[in-house]
């Protein structure tokens, strides 16, 4: 079910250049993911379950235009900024397998979910569409027995990039690990394939730096138009060799010089951080590493991507720095998934459709008794925080989808509206906020979520499922692991997704391996 409601508008007078967008939290104070930051699993909000991550009771629900408001309890709120990361599903599924299950402290369950494609709808311009549905898992759908068990589902999508292909022309510094770490299969040889296969995507009028590391930087190449150079830019990625320690800090700083030196006026201005982050010389916390280059990511607004490789994988790192660097993570274990990231979604993505997206959900007390967000732990943000547009949310491209479950126990005989949605960001091009909301009625959440429910929900609440489970988390109705594999084996089926059976025999995998 779809609701839309009209965009909030004001007049903030600036502009800003366009940024390549996978996902992220944008330049500003403190993003809600620093303030409040989480291990596990979300504990429970709402009723007897306590309460969340509630602040003072500034929600504000926005049901027209004209700004007719209306105040939700702190403790039935929630807030958080988007992410459309997913290094965290696709290491786990690396890990798995080679016969190991992930550390539960690299599982993020939003990474899960963000891996698949869903349908929602699309919106015109920038920003977002805004769609809710759900699913009933109580009863005999679930384990739990009294049937007011629901999965809610928020659904924001953004407009696909244009055919056209008109878009700022990309300035583009790849930072690469060469350190002897590098040297196992599948890690610098799959980034040089990545890097070859961008090469023969990106246009002429893009420009490309090179910056390689291992106990000390190295500049490959400076800002250099592709154009004639592609041939040039090949035989620089050829020549890659790996090296000996890991010097991770001389790395960031250097690929930041050569992008404020090569920074184009009017352009996306990026460094893309290709490596298995496992530092071991040189400063080797990210917190450090960022506030060596927080002028460039601040005055010069270059945000940082990275894209993780290696069996062994430092995840923690790698994603503490891409959000502190106002970016996005990704991984990649094969040339499968290298095309995926490097010709089918980087070179389409160099513009911007939401700048500092956050989201938040207002449930309503009359119909809802408690409930959890399911993952995000990392990206929550203070419910007073939601409108206050110097925190940071995600910044997200063309083409994009962020999905958010909940799992929900609703009163007993309850009817009316369940939850209200409302995304929040910053336009692209004139830094004006903007808002849409959609919201769910009980009426849409009553169909049995494995017998009657959309394909996309139910893969959907596989991957949460499945993530909840690799680290140890519950949630209500969730079955086990060899019935899991099962759904997900049909729904590869119904779907005729690869990427759906992949996810089918991840979950097999997790369970031939436990304990």
């Amino acid at each position: 079910m779809r609701l839309g409601t009209g965009i909030r508008r004001s007049a903030v007078a600036g502009a800003v250049a366009g940024a390549l967008v996978l996902t992220g939290c944008s330049g500003g104070t403190e993003s809600g993911a620093d303030k409040a930051s989480h291990s596990g699993p979300r504990a429970w909000a709402g009723g007897s379950g306590g309460g969340g991550t509630a602040g003072p009771a500034t929600g504000v629900e926005e049901g027209t235009d004209e700004g007719e408001q209306r105040f939700a309890p702190p403790d039935y709120l929630s807030t958080f900024a988007l992410d459309v990361d997913t290094a965290s599903y696709g290491y786990a599924v690396r890990s798995l397998e080679e016969g190991r299950r992930p550390e539960p402290s690299t599982v993020r369950p939003e990474e899960f979910v963000n891996s698949f494609r869903q349908e929602y709808d699309r919106p015109e311009g920038n920003g977002f569409s805004v769609t809710l549905d759900g699913a009933r898992v109580g009863g005999d759908d679930g384990q739990d027995g009294d049937g007011r068990w629901s999965l809610v589902r928020v659904g924001l999508a953004t407009r696909l990039a244009d055919d056209s292909g008109e878009r700022p022309p990309a300035a583009l510094t790849f930072v690469v690990d060469v350190s002897g770490s590098m040297a196992e299969p599948g890690r610098l040889d799959l980034v040089k394939d990545s890097l070859a296969l961008l090469t023969d995507e990106l246009r002429d009028d893009d420009s490309i730096a090179l910056v390689t590391f291992s106990g000390e930087a190295e500049t490959r190449l400076t800002m250099t138009r592709v154009g004639d150079s592609r041939e040039r830019i090949r035989r620089a990625v050829a020549d890659l060799e790996p090296s000996d320690s890991t010097n991770l800090e001389a790395g960031v700083r250097t690929g930041y010089e050569k992008a404020v030196e090569g920074r184009r006026k009017g352009a996306t201005n990026r460094v893309v951080l290709l490596s298995d982050a496992l530092a071991n010389t040189g400063e080797t916390q990210a917190d450090a590493i960022l506030e060596r280059i927080a002028t460039a990511r601040k005055r010069h607004g270059i945000t940082l991507f990275g894209v993780g490789v290696g069996s062994e994988y430092g995840d923690a790192l790698m994603e503490r720095l891409a959000d502190r660097g106002d970016g996005s993570t990704t991984y990649i274990s094969d040339k499968e998934e290298a095309r995926k990231v490097f010709v089918d979604q980087l070179p389409a993505q160099v513009e911007l459709r939401a700048r500092d997206a956050k989201a938040q959900v207002a449930f309503d007390r009359r119909t809802v008794e408690r409930f959890r967000l399911i993952g995000y732990e990392n990206r929550a943000v203070a419910d007073e925080d939601f409108r206050n547009d110097r925190v940071d949310g995600g910044e997200i491209g063309p083409g994009h989808t962020v999905t958010a479950l909940y799992a929900v126990q609703l009163r007993p005989g309850a009817e009316g509206e369940i939850a209200k949605a409302t995304v929040r960001w910053l336009d692209p091009a004139t830094r004006a906020p903007r808002e849409r909301s959609g919201s769910v009625r009980t009426g849409a959440v009553g169909s049995a979520l494995w017998s009657e429910a959309k394909p996309r929900l139910q893969v959907s609440a596989v991957a949460a499922y499945f993530a909840e489970e690799l680290r140890g988390g519950t949630v209500p109705g969730a079955p086990g692991l060899d019935t899991l594999a099962e759904r997900a084996g049909a729904l590869a089926e119904s779907t005729e997704d690869p990427s759906v059976d992949r996810l089918a025999e991840a979950i097999r995998r997790a369970e031939r391996l436990r304990d």
